[in-house]
């Protein structure tokens, strides 16, 4: 089975406590969640970025999602993602559905009997209902369950043992810290082999891309085996957004919160697991006073205890509620609003 990411990009909080463009903002549908008006929906096909003439879709600031990483088996027929759900919001009232979905590329083996399979099934269906498919890849670490993993351990070895790093964390010894300074090419090879994965994103039908663990410069030697820099980490994390609206799709920046100053100019939304618990959101105000929405996850806090604060003007962030063992299945599933 396909390891959780949130299992593989939550924990280093537990180990060092992570201290977690120009673009054209749409404005929210009529109904919180719900697709974009007609008005919307045709500025959103026009639109573009400043690199590539591609449509690159740009969710309004309020949209509601849903973060689906492992596949349920019942649902195999939509690539092992409930589609369907609907559930009542921390605010009450009739049950909601989500406008976005950030989802794997890849149908989970529990599901598909191999790690290969690209989740158009999934895609498709999620367009089906109106919303929008976001494509989660994994840029800074390199996991062993992934079809393309050979590929990375082959030009480790055949260059010194210069790109992978230590594992991830104790708990997940299967993927390790990729190295991204460009001594001996590392940073070229990785863009490339990102370019892949983004290029399958792309040709699935996904909409966006979520890269995860671009923050190595904030976890040091000691964590990931590299020396990596601020410098370094900006430029790899600007060649990824600019990779992604190259390829027509809008871009996740994941956490990384020290750098959003001089990042929300090249992402279109953040990504973001624990602010609340960590005490740490105030950092994405950026993405929001920039008209980008800020998708948000916690785990083992209380949508009693954070939703107020997710869904108040000072932050207007689209908040859910995930599985306090980090694991991001269908169920449980509560957004704030």
């Amino acid at each position: 089975m396909v390891i959780p990411r949130a299992l593989c990009s939550t924990p280093f909080r537990l180990i060092t406590r992570l201290a977690a463009a120009m673009v054209l903002t749409l404005a929210p549908a009529a109904a919180f969640g719900a697709p974009a008006s007609a008005s919307a929906a045709t500025a959103d096909a026009t639109a573009s970025t400043g690199t590539t003439s591609m449509a690159v879709w740009r969710p309004p600031v309020q949209s509601r999602w849903q973060y689906q990483l492992e596949g349920n088996p019942a649902y195999a027929s939509t690539g092992g993602i409930n589609v369907g759900i609907c559930v009542t919001p921390q605010t009450g009232g009739a049950c909601v559905r989500p406008s976005v979905f950030d989802i794997d590329l890849y149908v989970d083996a529990a599901v598909a009997g191999n790690n290969t399979t690209i989740n158009t099934a999934a895609v498709k269906a999620i367009h089906a209902r109106g919303a929008k498919a976001i494509c989660y890849v994994d840029a800074g670490s390199i996991e062993e369950f992934r079809p393309d993993y050979q590929q990375f351990v082959d030009w480790h070895k055949s260059h010194g043992n210069s790109l992978l790093g230590k594992p991830f964390s104790e708990e997940f010894p299967n993927e390790r810290w990729a190295n991204i300074n460009n001594d001996k090419g590392q940073r070229d090879f990785l863009l490339r082999m990102m370019e892949a994965r983004v290029a399958k994103c792309a040709a699935a039908g996904f909409d966006g891309v979520e890269f995860d663990v671009v923050h190595a410069h904030e976890e040091g030697k000691s964590v990931t085996g590299w020396n990596i820099s601020p410098a370094t980490q900006l430029v790899y994390n600007r060649a990824l957004a600019d990779m992604a609206h190259k390829s027509g799709l809008s871009v996740a920046l994941k956490n990384d919160l020290s750098q959003i100053p001089d990042l929300v100019s090249s992402f279109d939304y953040a990504v973001n697991e624990e602010c609340m618990e960590w005490k740490e959101c105030d950092a994405l105000k950026l993405f929001v006073k920039a008209g980008k929405p800020v998708f948000q996850v916690e785990y083992k806090t209380s949508p009693s205890t954070f939703c107020t604060k997710a869904n108040a003007a000072t932050l207007n962030f689209n908040s859910i509620k995930k599985a306090a063992d980090y694991s991001l299945k269908d169920l449980p599933y509560k957004p704030c609003r």
